[in-house]
């Protein structure tokens, strides 16, 4: 039986959660896009790009790069899984202790798009003048 696209993003959430980079690629196609928007605080303090490329690249962001930025006290949040098709929306908020001491929180909202049970696309969407206050001061 195959799981449907709401328990693998479920799953997927899990494994990142490990920062193992082998559990995390493994959700996702080899083409995978993240997309965020556009100089967000995360991308402009880990001075990387905003939409992410490959499978690769997202497992080591989310395994070895995020917890550069979110570096303590990481708490999500869910306040819903909504799965239509090999579509799910996640809305949640995440609450961290920043490298630079300062704290965070911020709601988000992520679609990811599914292709054959892996995840293909990602677009997340946050308040991000909120995240620039909380990240630069």
């Amino acid at each position: 039986m195959t799981q449907d696209s709401k328990t693998i993003v479920q799953n997927a959430w899990k494994a990142f959660a490990t920062h193992d980079f082998d559990q995390i690629s493994a959700f996702f196609t080899e083409d995978a896009e993240w997309l965020a928007p556009p100089q967000n605080a995360t991308a402009v303090f880990m001075k990387g790009p905003s939409h992410i490329i490959g499978r690769d690249a997202i497992a080591d962001f989310l395994a070895y790069g995020f917890s550069k930025m979110f570096a303590k006290d990481v708490v999500l949040t869910f306040h819903g899984f909504y799965a239509e098709g090999d579509r799910v929306i996640v809305e949640e908020t995440m609450s961290a202790t920043l490298a630079n001491g300062n704290a965070y929180e911020n709601d988000y909202c992520f679609i990811f798009e599914l292709h054959e049970g892996r995840i293909h696309r990602v677009r997340e969407y946050m308040d991000t003048a909120r995240a620039n206050t909380m990240v630069f001061g």
